[in-house]
């Protein structure tokens, strides 16, 4: 990975690098292991010096690319919950989720590579997305919005399915729909009257 020094990084070399990872995704998305840093850098609006000294090897790259993509998607949650009721939130992070796992699915011969290269690049990446999972339907389960019959763990088992089967860029209106089902799944049910 990078070279760390322990020191934040200037304003201006932390926006470099956060448009080196977003471009990074979109190129190794496109074209897997063949993605050139050239492409990367001038996508990102940056000199290859500038990709090299923040990533000097691929490997690096691609992980860190990875890395900050679950990290993007976890640090969404107390925004979210900030910004809207409880069952909103956790149905606006389910759609990050799916823009996750397209990234994650576009990028998974370069994640393999680094792998083979004797890094894990998922070693965390399970048990934050299942922290900020969790932090929702808790938060959804005090507001009364969902069911409280269903874990955190089945909910992630249920999310990565319909990643597993609708993450590809061309079957987002089908990704849209699972989630909807399962969402609507999570609604609490009325309490049964006398007559029913």
């Amino acid at each position: 990975m990078a070279r760390d020094t322990g020191r934040p990084l200037r304003a201006d070399a932390q926006r470099n690098r956060d448009k080196i990872l977003a471009a990074a995704v979109r190129v190794f998305t496109e074209e897997g292991l063949d993605a050139h840093f050239e492409r990367i850098a001038r996508e990102a609006g940056v000199g290859t010096g500038t990709l090299y000294r923040n990533f000097p090897t691929r490997e690096a790259l691609i992980e860190a690319a990875y890395r900050n993509e679950v990290a993007r998607l976890c640090e969404a949650v107390p925004e979210l919950l900030a910004t809207m009721p409880p069952h909103e939130a956790l149905r606006a992070w389910t759609r990050r989720f799916i823009d996750y796992a397209t990234a994650k699915l576009g990028m998974a011969d370069a994640l393999r590579a680094v792998v083979a290269s004797g890094t894990n690049p998922y070693a965390e990446s399970h048990e934050l997305i299942q922290a900020a999972l969790t932090s929702l339907m808790n938060a959804a389960t005090a507001a009364g919005a969902i069911r409280t019959d269903i874990s955190p763990t089945d909910m992630f088992a249920a999310l990565a399915g319909i990643a597993l089967t609708s993450a590809g860029p061309d079957q987002r209106e089908q990704a849209e729909r699972l989630l909807d089902l399962t969402l609507d799944g999570l609604r609490p049910t009325p309490p049964r009257g006398p007559d029913n």
